[in-house]
């Protein structure tokens, strides 16, 4: 028996990545002393583009045999 992670489409893993970021930006704005509504606007732009450059950019193109 051989185990394999699941395959998890690029998409998914985009989002996630683009959500914990954004998360991030919105939590230490906050906590460094911007207001709230600043910070959460400029996190999820921040996770909007970060998506947009993950989806795009982060995938490896299959090599040929």
């Amino acid at each position: 028996m051989h185990l394999r992670p699941p395959s998890i489409d690029h998409g998914v893993t985009s989002f996630i990545w683009a959500m914990v970021f954004g998360l991030f930006i919105w939590i230490g704005g906050s906590a460094v002393g911007y207001g709230s509504a600043v910070s959460f606007m400029v996190g999820c732009v921040a996770g909007f583009l970060c998506f947009v450059f993950i989806r795009v950019y982060g995938e490896d193109e299959p090599r040929r045999p």
